[in-house]
């Protein structure tokens, strides 16, 4: 792993800070009943679809009536098949590439959606997967929902699944969860080490495909802002380490340009965050007691580091009732708004530290701020 500036609690410089409550107790049932028991997780778990998950993104995508994998090139380093799947009646297709290591395999495997954006070209990128002996699968979620505010709710899956009221998010996190179908039938990736992973808007959709699909073993979403690893309840403003002061995303700067992104009732509680019935610990809590890893950028100011920070801790705390705590992962590079070759070296350590025991870099777990209080008084429960 190469070698980066270090990250200490001066790297920013904390202006604004504005906790709107407390963070809601995920160890309540939502008829007040107290959680005692990791046997009482599952029931929990499914409450939490209904506000972190279908209130958030909008109800899920069904699953599909059928999967069909084509095979349309292929060299020793990069495969690409063709995935036709979902109704029958509304086929959805798009294209999947496979970079891997040479060989047969089977290969730990990182599901990214992120084909759209710049960095997946950026050099180095993949091969800092395959040279770990990882292979990286891409897809373009964009072909499944377009990414286009005048677009609105339309594309395949809108047609698909006419009846069902999902945000774009969910038609994108879809997408993981077909690609994982189709790794299954190709047989080169090593199904008990799945990664889903992403950046901003592609982090989003990673940390809300690995909550919903218990397949991917490892979800790391790197620098989401709002509507992912971010805090509803927390607006911050912070001068960077370039010394540009800067404010943290809301829920109402994110739902003007990007409201197809979510569930239909969600903009409801703009501006009225501290009445939502959830915040991102529950979502990053729905991952348990599989790994977690959150990545950010100590600048990102508008990705609100304290807020991820956290609502991080928060969700650890139900890590550490499922006795799994060693499965939370979190730390912030130096640098801005991007997924930088640094965040994948990350991933790759924690893939090969679940998988192998790869000793973890001394740059996990380092706050670029003075840490508060936490802004939640409840705790993991003594299990009997």
């Amino acid at each position: 792993m190469n070698e980066y500036p270090k990250v200490d609690k001066n790297l920013i410089k904390v202006t604004d800070y504005q906790v709107l409550g407390k963070l809601p107790d995920p160890f309540v049932m939502d008829d007040g009943t107290p959680i005692t028991s990791p046997d009482q997780w599952a029931d929990r778990r499914r409450e939490m679809y209904k506000t972190a998950i279908e209130l958030q993104y909008g109800p899920t995508p069904p699953e599909p009536d059928f999967l069909e994998v084509t095979l349309l090139s292929k060299t020793p380093k990069v495969v690409v098949y063709s995935i036709v799947t979902g109704p029958y009646a509304h086929p959805v297709r798009f294209t999947m590439t496979l970079i891997k290591p040479r060989g047969d395999g089977p290969f730990p495997a990182v599901v990214d959606g992120d084909l759209c954006f710049q960095y997946p070209f950026t050099p180095n990128f993949g091969d800092t997967f395959v040279n770990n002996g990882i292979m990286l699968v891409l897809f373009n979620r964009t072909e499944l929902a377009p990414d286009i505010s005048a677009a609105g709710r339309n594309g395949q899956m809108y047609s698909a699944y006419p009846g069902v009221k999902f945000g774009a998010l969910q038609a994108w996190a879809w997408g993981y969860s077909r690609c994982v179908d189709a790794l299954e039938k190709i047989g080169l990736a090593d199904m008990n080490c799945i990664t889903f992973t992403g950046h901003s808007r592609g982090g989003k959709t990673a940390m809300l495909a690995g909550a919903l699909d218990e397949r991917a073993a490892i979800v790391n979403a790197n620098e989401t802002c709002a509507g992912g690893c971010g805090c509803y309840r927390i607006h911050m403003e912070a001068e960077d380490e370039n010394g540009k002061v800067g404010r943290s995303e809301t829920l109402k700067d994110i739902l003007r340009p990007f409201t197809f992104w979510f569930g239909e009732d969600l903009p409801q509680y703009a501006e009225k965050e501290e009445e939502l019935p959830f915040d991102s610990h529950f979502l990053k809590a729905m991952v348990a007691p599989r790994t977690l890893f959150i990545s950010e950028a100590g600048s990102d100011i508008w990705a609100n580091p304290i807020g991820s920070w956290q609502t991080t801790m928060a969700a650890k705390e139900v890590f550490k009732f499922l006795g799994v705590e060693d499965n939370v992962f979190w730390y912030f590079r130096r640098g801005f708004h991007f997924h930088k070759i640094q965040d994948i070296e990350m991933l790759v350590n924690v893939i090969l530290h679940k998988k192998d025991g790869q000793p973890l870099s001394e740059d996990f777990f380092k706050t670029p701020f003075e840490e508060p209080d936490l802004i939640f008084d409840w705790k993991a429960p003594e299990t009997k």
